[in-house]
């Protein structure tokens, strides 16, 4: 039999050395005939290391000689390192662009904001979907993680399979969505695995990393403990099911939830559209809650990372048109440090304890999850799927590797710990 001449290709091109930025291409076909599909196109942001850069973006040269034979760009959730970069790359790419419907309202309001709406050729995916692009077919995956609808990619060829997963962990309470369609991973290993490219993040966390539900009843409990005092709670914009469960554990407290931020006002927009936040009660505008005692209302703040352009830099310094805090109010920070972000973090954190604000961290109490998967849950992703091959991706060198080594203790053959640029023959 004659050995069959086309190749199933893994390229990334952001993510494999770095948490951020993350794009991906997969390639199938003949050398001079190959046809492509990119997998998220993401961002990663600046930080006390590049002054002066706010955002920095994959290198897309290599994709964009190869524009012709490039079929679409799948994205597996909304997150910035996974599709922020989108509108600003897509005049070079030009190729329709695949995602859910929560990812797709995101999507539209990016697109619009840089007058691109009516030149992109979007395909809305339902949850659990199949769509063909060329040579490849593309299954859905529900998953868990920090925000909604994030999408493992069962990607067939005529070569055999490869599972993406994307971002994800398995949390059994995710208080928004269905929760991880074990029963699709399942027979997804069954077919048979050729490779799993599986996020990195959290590889040297032991366990599991935690569910929303158990954040849910201790910020209800928190809350309660600080009545009559100005409260406000920062919190990641993206994780919809944080942003629930703080509007929840408000109103269980007889408070009032005003949003305050643009990322927070986009992202509950976007919830609201398709069908989540639908019983959170009235959300506060910022003049009807400084017209309200202090007692009654939870401020709901981006700016968690210490952004100096964020909501909660601004109020810590003044600037911000209508919420002002006092000595003796209370900022709940319920989300984690991310690498990189602690200079800016801390002269928050230090400008608000400054002006008598009592200040309270995942640190102090269990009120914030990671949306990655601990070595626990890797370890049962790794039982389900099967795979001959594991790709780390998702993760600096370091994650990278020890990934690799592990993926090997539970059943992986061969395990290729690659870096950006690097292309992988699936």
């Amino acid at each position: 039999m004659a050995k069959h001449t086309d190749e199933f290709l893994f390229l990334p091109l952001g993510g494999s050395g770095e948490i951020g930025m993350n794009l991906n291409l997969f390639g199938y076909g003949k050398p001079h005939r190959r046809k492509w599909v990119i997998v998220d196109i993401g961002v990663t942001f600046g930080n006390a290391e590049t002054p002066g850069v706010d955002i920095i973006m994959p290198d897309t040269a290599f994709i964009e000689e190869h524009r012709d034979d490039l079929l679409g760009i799948v994205l597996t959730h909304a997150h910035e390192d996974h599709m922020g970069a989108l509108a600003r790359l897509w005049p070079r790419l030009r190729c329709p662009v695949y995602a859910t419907p929560f990812t797709m309202w995101l999507v539209k309001d990016r697109l619009a904001e840089a007058g691109l709406l009516d030149e992109v050729e979007l395909i809305e995916i339902p949850l659990k979907g199949s769509f063909d692009l060329g040579p490849f077919q593309f299954d859905l995956i529900s998953l868990t993680h920090s925000i909604p609808e994030p999408n493992a990619l069962a990607i067939r060829t005529d070569l055999g399979m490869v599972l993406h997963t994307g971002d994800w962990k398995i949390d059994p309470n995710p208080q928004i969505g269905e929760g991880v369609d074990e029963d699709a991973l399942k027979a997804i290993g069954d077919e048979g695995v050729i490779a799993m490219i599986c996020d990195s993040t959290n590889v040297f966390s032991p366990g599991f990393s935690g569910s929303e539900e158990g954040v849910r009843i201790e910020l209800t409990k928190l809350i309660g403990e600080h009545k009559n005092k100005g409260l406000a709670v920062a919190t990641f914009a993206s994780n919809v099911a944080r942003l629930q469960s703080i509007m929840y554990a408000a109103k269980e407290n007889n408070r009032s939830v005003c949003l305050i931020g643009r990322s927070m006002k986009r992202m509950t927009a976007a919830a609201k559209a398709v069908g989540m936040l639908d019983d959170v009660g009235h959300l506060l505008s910022e003049d009807e809650a400084s017209a309200m005692p202090a007692g009654h209302v939870l401020y709901l703040c981006t700016g968690s990372q210490g952004e100096p352009r964020a909501a909660l830099s601004r109020i810590a310094d003044g600037s911000h048109r209508t919420v002002k805090f006092k000595s003796g109010d209370v900022v709940i920070f319920s989300s984690k440090i991310i690498p990189g972000n602690e200079l800016g973090i801390f002269a928050l954190q230090n400008a608000l304890a400054d002006d008598g604000v009592q200040i309270i961290t995942e640190k102090d109490r269990p009120i914030h999850v990671s949306g990655h998967p601990n070595r626990g849950e890797l370890k049962q992703m790794y039982e389900w799927i099967r795979p001959k091959v594991a790709i780390p991706v998702h993760g600096e060198r370091r994650h990278l590797l020890e990934h690799a080594r592990f993926a090997k203790t539970v059943g992986a053959t061969t395990s290729i710990p690659g870096r950006n640029g690097e292309m992988i023959r699936l």
